[in-house]
């Protein structure tokens, strides 16, 4: 019986994404096949108000209760409270569409990278230099990564994901697709949070529904 594939609708910047880090950190461990599918949360370079920076904050402290997953110092009190931090989703889709175009499967090794150095560190993640950084720290040469990142087809790539979720009904990141051959079924994964083992379990199964 051919392994299920699991498309991952995703956006570096979104919390709930790196909420979801450990259930697709658990699906490749155990060597299910992932499609990454950047959908660009932010679509703009933005400065968010206060506002809307309290919100992350109150969501954040959700994320980490329920799953927990770090949020450091160094993003909470830093990054996250700094007006002048720009918010932009494409910087980071682009260097994932990098890293998977120069070694095949990167791809996820640098989004988990780039989650860790944005809500650990609090690294501004936007930047060239840090992804490019980033990159060389899971072993990819930072010459190529850098060329690679300038050229890559970010725009068509987060329309296409848009497509996507349009043709299958998909709303806010992350969100899953499991496919059995041609056959393709949403996963609804909120009841999966904190809970990797499960949600590894369900993908083998084929339970989705």
């Amino acid at each position: 019986m051919a392994r299920p594939i699991l498309h991952y609708v995703y956006d570096p910047l979104c919390g709930w994404c790196y909420a979801a880090e450990p259930l697709i950190q658990a699906a490749a461990a155990a060597g299910i096949p992932i499609m990454l599918h950047g959908g660009g949360l932010w679509e703009r370079p933005v400065h968010a108000p206060e506002a809307k920076r309290r919100m992350m904050r109150s969501t954040d402290g959700r994320i980490a209760e329920l799953t927990g997953q770090v949020f450091g110092a160094a993003y909470l009190d830093g990054l996250l409270v700094d007006p002048a931090t720009i918010w932009h989703s494409r910087p980071t889709i682009a260097a994932v569409l990098a890293a998977d175009q120069l070694q095949s499967g990167q791809g996820l090794a640098l989004m988990s990278a780039i989650q860790r150095a944005h809500y650990v560190d609090g690294r501004r993640v936007v930047q060239d230099q840090v992804l490019t950084d980033l990159a060389g720290s899971i072993g990819l040469d930072a010459t190529a990564f850098a060329a690679a990142l300038q050229d890559v087809a970010v725009d068509q790539h987060v329309q296409h994901t848009r497509g996507l979720m349009d043709e299958f009904d998909l709303h806010g990141f992350p969100a899953f697709l499991v496919q059995h051959v041609e056959t393709y079924a949403r996963l609804p994964h909120e009841r999966f949070y904190g809970q990797p083992d499960t949600f590894l379990a369900t993908l083998k199964a084929g339970s989705v529904a």
